[in-house]
Order: C-alpha cells, then structure tokens, then sequence
C-alpha cells in the first residue's frame, strides 16, 4: 500500500535521505524483520524489494508488522537520543578534516559528554572518534582504489598530514600505496566446486582462506573475486582441490575437518572479535546478536555484530549462519535465507 497522496519514489527517496519532513505522513515496514519504521529512521537501509509504506502506524500493525524499537514511529515525536546520534553523525561527517572532541560534540547536542558517548556507542557499536577514524579510513581505502595519488587520497579523507596515514598502516590491512594499486603483489588461487548448497568458491592466500561465495553461477562468483581483489594476482587452481576448501565442503556433510581451517580475512579489531566469537558457536546451536554482543563484551553493540556478520568474507569457515535473531526468526543471510535455513537443520539433525 502506497502512503496517502504521496507517490512511492517520493516515499523511497525520503527513506533513503532519512527525510524528518516526511515523518507522520508515512510509515515503511520491511518485510524480512516484520518491524516499520519513520522515513528518518537511523537503523540500517533495507532493500528495497522488502520495503512496503503505509499511510497510517496502524495499517501496518494489521498488517502484521511491529514498532521498531529505535525510532518509535508509533510516538508522537522520535527520540531525542536518536535526534542527537543523527546530529553528531553529520557533524563527524562534515568534519572529516578536523579532530572533534567529545566536549565539542556534547555542546552541539545539548547533552552531557557521558551521556553521549554512552548513546553514540549503544546505537553504532563504536565510539563518535572510533567513527571517525573509520569512515576516513574507508574514504582513503576508496579514492586509493580508484586511482588517487596516495597525497591527493590522504587529504581528501581528512588526513592532515600524509604521515598520520602511515602511523598505523596496519588499519587498511597494507601500506597505502599497495592499496592504490589493488592489493597488487597478493597471490591467490581459487577453485570453484559443487556442495550440498550449490556452487561454492573458495580462495585462498598461503596464509589461509580469504574467501568464500555460494551461488549458482561459477562465472559470477568468479567476477565478483576479482572485483574484491581488483588488482591482485589471481590464478585458479588445477584439478586437485586444495585441502582448506575440500575440508569446507565435507563440513557441511558433517565431518570435521582434521585441523582448523586458517583464514587471512581483513577486517577491523571489532569484526575480528566477532569472527572470533562466532567460530566458538558449536555446531548445531544458534546464539542471538544481543547474545554475541554479550559474549565480546559489548552488549549494547547488537547492530555492529549484526553488520560484522553480514560482511564476513569466510562463509562456514566463519559460521555466521548460527546468528538470529532475538525472537528466533533466521534474520539475514547474504546466500539466502533458504541455504542459512538448510545449514541450521542439517548442523541440528547431526
């Protein structure tokens, strides 16, 4: 159902911009967590095949969906936490080039620097500075792939200086001109095999695996290798299969693999604790993301475990299929709900 008066790419776009003029004149509910939300709602973006709108709060309660918990659209004004963690995310945004101090933040919101601090971190998983810190590292990572100078990608990521990218060259995972050439001098073999879940890629480096893909297509699951590695050095494999990939697929038939797989993953130090923590979910049970964050010691980080789920790169290896939901539904998958399902029942039957 379409918003009253309101034409659906008008409804989308004030989604997709977070639109608070657009609040108390529609609802959009989606599909796959049953939860509607305010078109200015700071929760993650959904897809937009799974979004529906709504006119009303209470069409979209009789249409079976629930309040999201974060922007309570059935309020009658969103919460001033939510107001003040959209606020510092568009200052940080807009400050890329200067340091912002918790004092400063705190003074644009009118709120205490404890209060803050301990909101921005319940809502993101991460500190305002630790924000800041990634999304220049995430600019830098960008415009060095695309062909930047490593001058011209520092200062247009909000680095003051060249040399405050190389104090801690470890945070891209190599040094920033590796980075701007593709991640060349990486050498990567890959081999493409059937499994009880289709068709899956493995690759892998002479430090472990780095990747893992199912699908249907192998020359897709191919493409998109090579677009993750752009410039590195990929070869694949012979006919004799690699015992790190033939170990991954008899692991979905049950059989544990005689030694742990290794895996040479980038990633920050978040989702490498929560990598880490998924690996010790025993086979055939199932943890929340409330209870994974729990478990590193973060409860209040539910949305970061969440996203450091979704970008695992080492599918099974990292089995980030034993996560759901709090009220037991499968929640997301990135090869589809159903092969997360099949996995869940075959691990449980064994």
């Amino acid at each position: 159902m379409k918003p009253a008066s309101i034409p659906e790419a008008t409804a989308w776009n004030a989604v997709q911009h977070r639109d608070r003029q657009f609040d108390g004149k529609f609802v959009y509910a989606v599909s796959s967590t049953k939860i509607f939300c305010r078109p200015s709602c700071s929760s993650r973006q959904p897809n937009k095949a799974n979004v529906q709108f709504f006119s009303s709060t209470t069409e979209a309660e009789r249409a079976g969906y629930r309040a999201c918990m974060r922007c309570r659209p059935t309020s009658a004004k969103p919460p001033v936490i939510d107001r003040a963690v959209k606020h510092v995310l568009e200052y940080l945004m807009s400050h890329m080039d200067t340091p912002v101090t918790l004092a400063t933040l705190a003074r644009e919101t009118g709120m205490s620097p404890f209060h803050l601090q301990r909101s921005f971190k319940k809502a993101l998983g991460v500190s305002p500075r630790q924000y800041q810190t990634a999304e220049r590292r995430r600019r830098l990572s960008k415009r060095l792939r695309k062909g930047d100078t490593v001058s011209t990608a520092t200062y247009e990521a909000g680095y003051g200086s060249s040399s405050r990218v190389y104090e801690r060259p470890k945070a891209l995972g190599m040094t920033p001109a590796t980075v701007r050439k593709g991640g060349v001098g990486q050498k990567i073999q890959f081999s493409v095999v059937d499994s009880p879940l289709g068709r899956l890629l493995g690759a892998y480096t002479e430090h472990g695996v780095c990747a893992v893909r199912i699908g249907d297509n192998d020359q897709a699951l191919e493409r998109e290798l090579r677009a993750e590695f752009s410039n590195a050095e990929i070869h694949k494999a012979g006919d004799a299969i690699h015992e790190w990939i033939t170990a991954i697929v008899k692991s979905l038939d049950g059989e544990r693999p005689s030694s742990a797989i290794p895996v040479d993953a980038q990633g920050t130090a978040f989702q490498h604790r929560v990598w880490n923590a998924l690996q010790q979910i025993p086979r055939g049970t199932t943890l929340s993301y409330s209870e994974v964050a729990k478990k590193i010691g973060m409860p209040t980080a539910v949305r970061a475990v969440a996203r450091a789920c979704a970008t695992n790169p080492v599918a099974l290896v990292i089995p980030c299929h034993r996560v759901i939901r709090e009220d037991g539904g499968l929640g997301g998958y990135r090869w589809g709900l159903e092969r997360k399902e099949q996995l869940l029942e075959s691990e449980k039957s064994r």
